[in-house]
Formats: C-alpha cells, sequence, structure tokens
C-alpha cells in the first residue's frame, strides 16, 4: 500500500511524562514542543504531504488558568523560535479550529505566520487551536444553512463534497492516519468527520519522547494495512 498523504497525531501525555519525573506540568508541554519540532523536520523529510497537530482542544480551556497561560505562551515561543526555519524547510503554516479565541496579540502572531509561509510547497502543518470536530461540523452546517436561506444555495445541492469545503481542512489531503500518543485508545472530538476512513493508531509512547523513530514505526504500520474503505 502507498504510504500516507496526511497523517494527524493527538500529541497526548505531556503531563504524565513530567510527573513520572516529578517535574511541574509545564516541563512536560516546553518537552511536548521538541517533540513537535521533531515530528515536522522528520515529516518533511519523508515526504508527506500535511500534518493536522491537535494542539489545543475546545475542551482545554477548563484546564487549570495558570496552565492555559503557560500553553499560550509556549505557543508564541514556538512560534518566535521555529519560524525562520519552517520558512527555510518550505513548510506551509495552516489553522483549523476557531483560534480567533485567543488573546489578540497571538492571533496576530498566528495569521503573520500562516501568511509568510503560504506560498510554500513542501510540507503542510495544520495546527488544530481551540478546536473541537463536533463544533466544526455544526459550524459547517450553519454555514451551509445560512447559504440556503438566503436562496444562494439548493438544498439538494448538498453533498459530501460541498460539505467538505465548509470544513476547516478544506484543500487538504484526505486524512490517512490517525496516531494518539500515551496509550489511550479515543478521539476525543478530533477530526470526527476526516477520521471516517482513516487508519487509527494507538501508541504507549508518551508526546515528549515522539520522535522520527516512532514516526517511522507508525508509518510502517499503515503500509500493513489493508484499506477498504466498506468495500468488502
Amino acid at each position: 500500500m502507498a504510504g500516507p498523504r496526511h497523517v494527524a497525531i493527538i500529541m497526548d501525555g505531556n503531563g504524565r511524562w513530567a510527573k513520572r519525573r516529578h517535574l511541574p506540568r509545564v516541563a512536560g508541554h516546553r518537552q511536548g514542543m521538541e517533540a513537535v519540532r521533531r515530528t515536522i523536520r522528520a515529516a518533511g523529510e519523508i515526504g508527506l504531504e500535511a500534518v493536522t497537530l491537535y494542539a489545543f482542544s475546545s475542551e482545554n480551556w477548563r484546564r487549570p488558568a495558570d496552565e492555559i497561560s503557560d500553553l499560550m505562551g509556549l505557543l508564541r515561543l514556538y512560534l518566535q523560535r521555529e519560524i525562520d526555519e519552517l520558512d527555510r524547510n518550505g513548510v506551509r503554516l495552516r489553522l483549523i479550529g476557531d483560534y480567533r479565541r485567543f488573546a489578540p496579540d497571538l492571533v496576530q502572531q498566528l495569521e503573520a505566520a500562516c501568511v509568510r509561509t503560504a506560498s510554500n510547497s513542501g510540507l503542510t502543518v495544520a495546527l488544530a487551536l481551540n478546536y473541537g470536530g463536533q463544533d466544526e461540523v455544526v459550524r459547517a452546517a450553519r454555514r451551509l444553512a445560512e447559504a440556503a436561506k438566503a436562496g444562494t444555495l439548493d438544498p439538494a445541492a448538498i453533498d459530501i463534497d460541498l460539505f467538505e469545503e465548509c470544513l476547516d481542512t478544506a484543500g487538504l489531503p484526505p486524512l490517512d492516519l490517525m496516531i494518539r500518543t500515551s496509550g489511550e485508545s479515543r478521539l476525543s472530538n478530533f477530526l470526527l468527520w476526516q477520521a471516517a476512513y482513516a487508519e487509527l493508531l494507538f501508541v504507549d509512547t508518551l508526546w515528549p519522547d515522539f520522535d522520527r523513530a516512532a514516526l517511522e514505526d507508525a508509518l510502517a504500520v499503515f503500509g500493513k494495512r489493508e484499506r477498504r474503505f466498506g468495500g468488502r
């Protein structure tokens, strides 16, 4: 089977990584940022077309305020430290989710990074920020409903292709493989529509320990799977 074009990752286990080492949770998030760097670099070198990373879910707002502040600070730091290398390596950044709920300066920084890399033709990295799969589907349905109400869309014309054009991931390759680290076995409201026929892989590795070898192992498992898409 041909290798995947689009891989999504639920980056789980930062807190447990830190707890096992008797470190504060922010230490796990810092090491998780290093894993993001390694994974993006490896994905580009391997030749993947797109990687979507579950960076901050819509449910993450329930976490303590100081942890949310740490996560926002690390996101700012990541963009500051990595944007030059990402751009130099031809990476194109995209955002999915309702990221505009973040602080205005962070929103501006995120959008500036996307504008700067928009013309790049290498790996596309989609950052899922304040993202929830159910919310994404509802927003797409609302957009279509508003068009139908305005008389610019015939409801009979709504099909799978049109619906997908209204999703945050419009224009990305179909999702082939979803990886979740840390041993948990659930989707946690991530890319629910897109995962309909994706291969799912749950690995025990905690996200801060994820590296090129772990990504290559995941791709090797994908290569052994037989994808039938309901055909037989």
